[in-house]
This record gives C-alpha cells, sequence and structure tokens, in this order.
C-alpha cells in the first residue's frame, strides 16, 4: 500500500470515530432533558417561549405549559429545548454582594477609569472608526 491509501484510510477512521462519538454524546443529552421534562419543571421551547410545566400526556407526545397565570398551551414535547434550573446560591450570593466573578463569554469587561491608565497623550494611535490614522 501506498503511504496516501494508508492516510486516507486513517482520516476516514477518525472521522467515524468522532461521528459516532458525537451520537452517543447527543442521546445522553436527550435522555438527560428528558429525565428534567416533569410537571412543576420551568422550561424554554424552541421557539423561545418560557413556562412551567402542568401536565405531559405520554401517549399523544404534548405537553401543557402554563406561560403565564391563566394561560395554557399545548405544544409538542420534542419542542422543550432545555429545562431552566434555579441559579446556583454562590452565583445569587455573588451578585447581591457585588464580588468579581469570571465574566460570561461575549461580556464585556469595563475598567475603571484610574485602572486603565489613560494619559492625556495616546501612544497606542487609537482612532475613531470612520477617521483615518494619521502619520506622525
Amino acid at each position: 500500500m501506498d503511504p496516501f491509501t494508508i492516510i486516507m484510510l486513517v482520516v476516514l477512521a477518525v472521522l467515524i470515530f468522532f461521528m459516532f462519538r458525537n451520537s452517543r454524546k447527543r442521546q445522553a443529552e436527550a435522555r438527560e432533558l428528558q429525565s428534567k421534562v416533569q410537571p412543576g419543571a420551568d422550561v424554554m421551547t424552541n421557539f423561545g417561549v418560557f413556562g412551567t410545566i402542568l401536565s405531559i400526556d405520554e401517549d399523544e407526545n404534548q405537553v401543557k405549559l402554563e406561560t403565564s397565570p391563566g394561560t395554557v398551551l399545548t405544544v409538542h414535547r420534542q419542542t422543550i429545548a432545555r429545562v431552566i434550573d434555579a441559579p446556583a446560591p454562590e452565583a445569587a450570593a455573588a451578585a447581591t454582594t457585588g464580588e468579581a466573578a469570571e465574566p460570561e463569554f461575549g461580556e464585556r469587561i469595563e475598567e475603571a477609569a484610574g485602572e486603565a491608565g489613560t494619559s492625556g497623550d495616546d501612544a497606542s494611535g487609537d482612532a475613531k472608526p470612520d477617521e483615518p490614522k494619521s502619520e506622525n
């Protein structure tokens, strides 16, 4: 066998390995979600509606979802995207006491003016996006 064929077979084997691994991971997540879907659970649907499960009809695969007091929606069981967990006590305590916590992904971190170390002349050459930088 030439080396190119061996490399192609190895790449194919790795691809198949990752396909099976991702499939098992997805199945485990689906089982975990279905175990959490019970009457009384706060959930979010695929279309972004938040509510509390009132009842589940296993035969018809329907869920009665209360979105606001007196408003009950009937949705298919598979539209439940995730179960909303109550925030952890540590996170709630940190938020109320004002302790610095790890920023969430995509969250902007703002520095105080004194910590930024800005002085009168800006050596970094920051300019407004619309203005070209000047050559000094």
